[in-house]
């Protein structure tokens, strides 16, 4: 089992050894070898992990460690070379890309360091672009009005009630990831996987997007699975693991 570090801060420490129920997403001998003509990466080694429901764990390491890598394969942004990821007890390994899409889509939620909003699109339209892709066209003609009257409160939840009609451009890097992470919740997913989502912050907007986190966690039990070299951040997780050469 990996090394775990309570939060002093966090209301409620995880489990130490998680049952079978309280495991929502879980890897087993996980591995990933980038090649290049004979020359082979391994950037993660037969990594195990297993995320309780409800947790926010942070897993924190210095930059080339294989963060980001474990974060993509867990989150089917990515395939592995070697090892299975399960999500509710389900193998998603051997998915085809269609499947591993709308699971993707459906029930996890992303929200990137960069922010990777689209520059022609208002706050609202962003927010709205996973569910919009997700309902394909006609359940979106069914659907369109509750859902955006959703992205209109999860924007004003965040504090952008004010911005719905704002391109990027005209928001700060705080407002930016206030807006994705709204896009994050909009197909209203189980996993959230937050993949340096402080790293283009001041301190003090980078804990205003972690006090947001601790209350989608708290008030619609979110599970977030955070990727950080913060270690300020990585210590107000309510559990922390440490990455060092593609091991946990």
């Amino acid at each position: 089992m990996q090394d775990q570090v309570e939060s002093p801060e966090s209301p409620a420490a995880s489990p130490q050894t998680p049952t079978s129920d309280s495991v929502i997403l879980e890897c087993r001998n996980l591995s990933r070898v980038f090649k290049s003509g004979e020359i082979e990466l391994h950037v993660l080694r037969e990594v195990n992990f297993a995320l309780i429901q409800g947790e926010i764990a942070g897993i924190v390491g210095a930059s080339g460690t294989g963060k980001s890598t474990l974060l993509h394969l867990l989150g089917l942004l990515d395939t592995p070379t070697s090892g299975e990821v399960f999500y509710r007890g389900k193998n998603l390994t051997a998915l085809g890309p269609e499947a591993a899409a709308r699971v993707r889509n459906r029930e996890f939620g992303f929200v990137f360091q960069s922010f990777h909003l689209l520059p022609e699109f208002t706050a609202l339209e962003n927010v709205l672009m996973p569910a919009r892709i997700g309902a394909g066209a006609t359940q979106w003609m069914r659907t369109a009005a509750a859902t955006e009257k959703r992205a209109i409160e999860l924007l004003e939840r965040v504090g952008l009630g004010g911005r719905l009609t704002h391109v990027p451009s005209r928001l700060s890097g705080g407002e930016k990831q206030r807006v994705a992470l709204a896009r994050a919740l909009i197909n209203e997913p189980a996993v959230v996987f937050c993949d340096e989502p402080t790293g283009n912050l001041d301190s003090k907007t980078a804990d205003e997007i972690f006090v947001l986190i601790e209350q989608f966690n708290r008030e619609l039990g979110k599970t977030f699975l955070i990727v950080t070299h913060d270690e300020h951040i990585a210590g107000r997780t309510r559990r922390q693991l440490r990455m060092h050469d593609g091991r946990l």
